[in-house]
């Protein structure tokens, strides 16, 4: 009975710390993680032509808005203290969720959208002035969320009465519908498949060895 209870003894641990520190902590694994994703940047559908500018691959958060071409900004913050120096610092844009109306599309947009943006969207006089202004300025302002915005805003009925009087106005023809315009990229592409198949035989005499 004394040998039982001695060998209990031994087998039983001396502190409290052994206790926790024989314990095995393999089995509970964490099932998240603090660390962001990488946010993943949507491709344009195929039927909305692409963007000339490209996604912003520093900042992907602006491709999901209208950011008017504002970034994070970094810089220094000077103490004035007593401890004279510099700090690393950075700015990050002052971004919101607005319902801004199209007339257009006629309905009410919930998109995120920085004060910049907002505020050129106000002094253009609405939504669809701000999207549909050409210069290259505010293409390269619109981002990807901005230019797929656009081509919405443009097959609309409204806006494309407004372009088929401007064409009348300046005299200018009608634009190929989209069968017609398949129609003439094949012809083209069938000719110039033409052209570089038919090799011309460079065996013939370029000169006349008729003998008189």
């Amino acid at each position: 009975m004394a040998g039982l209870q001695s060998r209990s003894a031994l087998s039983l641990p001396f502190s409290l710390s052994t206790a926790f520190h024989n314990l095995s902590l393999t089995a509970s694994k964490r099932s998240f993680s603090t660390t962001l994703a990488t946010q993943k940047i949507k491709p344009l559908p195929d039927y909305i032509p692409p963007y000339p500018y490209g996604p912003n691959q520093v900042y992907r958060q602006s491709n999901t808005g209208l950011y008017g071409g504002v970034t994070i900004q970094f810089g220094n913050k000077i103490s004035q203290g007593r401890n004279e120096g510099k700090t690393r610092r950075m700015w990050k844009p002052n971004v919101r969720r607005k319902k801004i109306f199209s007339e257009a599309l006629d309905e009410w947009l919930y998109i995120k959208v920085t004060r910049k943006a907002l505020r050129t969207i106000r002094k253009s006089g609405g939504l669809d002035n701000y999207l549909l202004d050409d210069r290259p300025g505010r293409v390269k302002e619109l981002g990807v969320f901005g230019w797929k915005l656009r081509w919405q805003v443009m097959q609309t009925p409204k806006i494309q009465e407004q372009f088929r009087k401007e064409r009348k106005r300046l005299g200018l023809p009608e634009p190929p519908t989209f069968e017609e315009w398949v129609a003439q990229k094949e012809a083209g592409i069938k000719a110039q498949a033409e052209d570089q198949t038919n090799i011309k035989d460079v065996t013939k005499p370029r000169y006349n060895t008729k003998l008189y």
